[in-house]
């Protein structure tokens, strides 16, 4: 099964959120100014519902 992680990276750099910092294990920090909020992005995403989780907290609407 392939991984969401590399289309959810392009949707965030493209919406402006940016990498804060690496996480613990295969995780990312990263910024939203939509939301002003602080998220995790996993390294191997493998549920689209996770994915969506991830936009959601990011302020943009569901596409996985």
């Amino acid at each position: 099964m392939e991984s969401f992680t590399p289309e959810l990276k392009r949707l965030l750099t493209a919406a402006q959120c940016r990498f804060v910092r690496p996480g613990k294990g295969d995780h990312e920090i990263w910024y939203s100014p939509i939301t002003a909020l602080h998220f995790v992005v996993d390294g191997k995403i493998k549920s689209r519902h996770t994915a969506n989780a991830v936009l959601r907290q990011a302020g943009l609407p569901k596409y996985f």
